[in-house]
């Protein structure tokens, strides 16, 4: 009967997988990282086209009844 783990006598099998497991964390950290200063960008043009403005929903409620 085959063990269901396999487990190489020849540990130079387990190069190709800790290679494979690198790239991707790699592109994992990459990614999150590209993320983050995208957030960061968008923040800041939020914050540039919002700035000045009530954040209270009263705030704004009275400012369109005054269109009216």
């Amino acid at each position: 009967m085959m063990e269901f783990l396999y487990f190489p006598e020849d540990k130079s099998e387990y190069l190709p997988s800790v290679i494979s497991l690198l790239v991707f964390i790699a592109g994992a950290i990459l990614t999150m990282y590209l993320i983050k200063r995208a957030a960061k960008k968008e923040e800041k043009q939020f914050s540039n086209r919002f700035d000045g403005q009530t954040d209270s929903p009263q705030g704004n409620r009275s400012n369109r009844n005054k269109d009216k």
